[in-house]
């Protein structure tokens, strides 16, 4: 079986990952905790921290007989790349119109 990879975004496109990226940002949480979260079942919620962990967002460390899922930064980096890009992109497009207004109003 060959696992499945996704990009950041197709990563938190889904509500249900998005939450628990949310409820991770406050405190590490074992799965069973984060399951407690959501009307789906545990299978489920795991298949979406093993999304998560596959994709950078979250590391599970075994910690006795639990695991416990905290924020990691790696999948957040692509996302910022992606988005520093167009930053670039449309502040370039700004000082360009700028330019060009200042040109016009000094005629």
């Amino acid at each position: 079986m060959t696992q499945q990879t996704f990009d950041a975004f197709q990563v938190i496109a889904d509500p249900s990952r998005r939450q628990i990226l949310q409820l991770l940002s406050k405190d590490s949480l074992t799965i069973n905790s984060l399951a407690e979260n959501f009307e789906m079942s545990r299978p489920a919620v795991s298949k979406h921290i093993k999304i998560l962990n596959n994709a950078g967002f979250i590391s599970i460390e075994n910690i006795g007989r639990e695991r416990y899922c905290t924020l990691k930064q790696d999948g957040f980096n692509e996302l910022q790349e992606w988005i520093n890009y167009f930053d670039s992109f449309w502040l370039s497009k700004l000082k360009k119109l700028e330019s060009l207004l200042n040109q016009k109003a000094s005629e």
